[in-house]
């Protein structure tokens, strides 16, 4: 298949499934490309390939900025400066993951972003 074809397609499904999504669809939908990201970082560390390495961290940082931008700090009360305080902490340390050169830091940040997502699944789950 054609990679560009391939890319407009992902593009249009991708814009299909955020039209339709609640917005603890779209947080979810948002971990799991970071949690990718993370994962994809966290490689381009080990063969490094430290350009690649400094985008996909860059990017990585650009989700958790989105996520945190979207908490709703006059309504959510300890939660969500609780939520605010990991994005940051997490933000923070794919910073030194980069600067170290450490996959084992991103490796933490993927520890913390699959246990937030089980946590939104359960709420997704019990709340629709």
């Amino acid at each position: 298949m054609n990679s560009d074809a391939y890319h407009s397609y992902h593009a249009v499904n991708v814009a299909a499934q955020v039209a339709q999504a609640s917005p603890v669809q779209l947080v979810l939908m948002l971990t799991d490309g970071l949690i990718e990201e993370l994962l994809r970082a966290r490689a381009h560390i080990e063969a490094r390939r430290y350009e690649l390495k400094a985008r996909s961290l860059d990017r990585c940082v650009d989700m958790l900025n989105g996520l945190s931008s979207a908490l709703d700090v006059e309504a959510g009360g300890e939660l969500v400066e609780n939520l605010s305080r990991l994005y940051e902490y997490c933000a923070h340390r794919l910073y030194q993951a980069g600067y170290q050169l450490d996959p084992k830091i991103v490796d933490e940040v993927v520890d913390h972003m699959t246990l937030l997502r089980k946590g939104w699944q359960g709420m997704q789950a019990r709340h629709g």
